[in-house]
């Protein structure tokens, strides 16, 4: 008789002390899941930025690559602009000695001509 009142005081005070309601399980659990549901949020949050920085990274390289592109194009405008201008300072030069030709020519035709004149006057 005594091992029969010992199990059902022990079955007594199992089933008095291991019970929660709904209500207090609900307390409990309330908390964590409005919690849960903003952290939740925050990741989703977070991972949307993300996916946003990947897409702008991979913007960046292909840009990367294109102002690459635009500083080897100016690079080779840059010499053809330097050899442009170093034709034309040779043209300019070429320029100034048949000017100076030309006087020169001029200057001799005019002796001639006196020259002539003179001969004439002979």
């Amino acid at each position: 008789m005594k091992k029969i009142a010992l199990v059902m005081g022990a079955a007594v005070l199992l089933f008095a002390s291991g019970c929660a309601t709904k209500e207090y399980v609900k307390t409990q659990v309330d908390p964590l899941s409005e919690r849960l549901g903003r952290i939740e949020t925050r990741i989703n949050a977070v991972e949307t930025k993300l996916d946003q920085l990947e897409k702008e990274a991979a913007m960046s390289k292909v840009d990367k690559a294109t102002i690459e592109e635009a500083l080897n194009t100016a690079r080779k405008a840059e010499a053809e602009a330097k050899r442009a201008s170093d034709d034309a300072s040779k043209a300019e030069a070429a320029a100034k000695r048949a000017e100076q030709a030309a006087m020169d020519a001029q200057k001799a035709a005019e002796k001639t001509e006196k020259m002539f004149r003179l001969q004439q006057k002979k």
